[in-house]
């Protein structure tokens, strides 16, 4: 007996040398000290054995007992150890690494307009000034030349806010251009005056392809001696070629505004058609883009400014529509619908 003690003792410590796996360590433990193993059979066999023998055996079953739990619980705490840290190495960060890139907004495309408007009116002189949205009837009509009764008020199609005058009239709306700017400027400062006047612009009307209620314009205004319709073209023409390039066919037409004399609309080439016509264009092949003009006098009187010494024009763009030129779009809505697929692009 004492030789099958041996001899299992030296197989159970070579077998369990062996092992490499959690797994197979409770299969090793169930096989040697489990109630079904040799070690436990052995064990139930002394009562079998002469007494002296009996002892001789037993000590020496015990100590196999215990020495091959001890070495099972070494093994156990080996393999749980080594499974920790090959975990750890393949968690590993490896800290020399660059991180990972967090996504980033980024400017509107339409404030990138406004933006870039604004650098290329500057770079040509021209101070950036702003007004309220909701504004006085008087900056937004009257002072530029249309009165209560003129019938430019409903192309307007405004968005009254309920304030009353002295005499119970509305006084009070949502800017419908940014042209009031321009008529606070002209009130407000002396000449000579270089103004561009971004900012959002409000008209009660249905949305489609090239409208929206809510869309933003750039007005400017320049008042000086001896300024005149060349000055005007020049300085339009100028924009065009920085913004859209010198490729770019620009056209300039006849046109009425109240607060200019004589006025002109300026046109871009369509970029989606080349001029061929389109929905974008309404099958015209141009795009208006601009309505400007020398200032009427009237406009320069309600500002207190004398028309016989100074002479002015004037300008406003509509702004959404000049990234829609740019890049070929053909729907507004685009711009306000917060569509990331579209927006990323820009």
């Amino acid at each position: 007996m004492l030789k099958q003690l041996d001899e299992m003792k030296a197989n159970a410590l070579q077998v369990l040398e062996g092992i490499t796996h959690i797994k197979d360590l409770e299969a090793w433990r169930v096989h040697y000290l489990g109630k079904k193993s040799p070690l436990t059979a052995i064990l139930r066999g002394l009562a079998e054995l002469p007494i002296e023998e009996r002892k001789a055996a037993g000590s020496r079953a015990n100590e196999t007992k215990r020495l091959l739990e001890e070495s099972f619980l070494s093994k156990e705490q080996k393999l749980r150890e080594a499974a920790l840290i090959s975990q750890a190495q393949q968690e590993a960060i490896d800290i020399t690494l660059p991180g990972r890139p967090l996504p980033a907004g980024h400017l509107h495309p339409l404030t990138q307009t406004l933006a870039e408007i604004c650098d290329i009116f500057q770079s040509m002189g021209f101070q950036v000034a702003t007004g309220p949205e909701v504004e006085w009837d008087y900056y937004n009509f009257e002072a530029l030349n249309i009165p209560a009764e003129h019938p430019a008020r409903d192309t307007m199609s405004s968005s009254w806010v309920d304030a009353l005058d002295d005499k119970g009239k509305r006084s009070m709306l949502l800017r419908t251009h940014t042209t009031s700017v321009s008529a606070r400027s002209a009130a407000s400062r002396k000449p000579p005056i270089r103004v561009i006047e971004p900012g959002k612009v409000y008209r009660y009307e249905a949305s489609d392809a090239t409208h929206v209620p809510m869309f933003h314009q750039v007005d400017g205004l320049a008042v000086d001696r001896g300024i005149t319709m060349a000055d005007l073209k020049g300085t339009l023409y100028e924009f065009a070629r920085r913004f859209f390039g010198p490729e770019r066919n620009v056209r300039f037409r006849v046109d009425f505004f109240p607060f200019v004399e004589p006025g002109v609309e300026m046109a871009i080439e369509c970029l989606a058609c080349h001029g061929s016509g389109c929905r974008l264009c309404k099958s015209s092949g141009w795009i208006e883009v601009a309505g400007a003009g020398m200032t009427h006098p009237k406009v320069l009187e309600r500002g207190g400014i004398d028309p016989e010494v100074y002479s002015s024009f004037a300008f406003g763009f509509g702004v959404d529509r000049l990234p829609m030129l740019r890049y070929g779009i053909d729907d507004v809505r685009l711009f306000y619908g917060n569509d990331l697929r579209f927006l990323r692009q820009f």
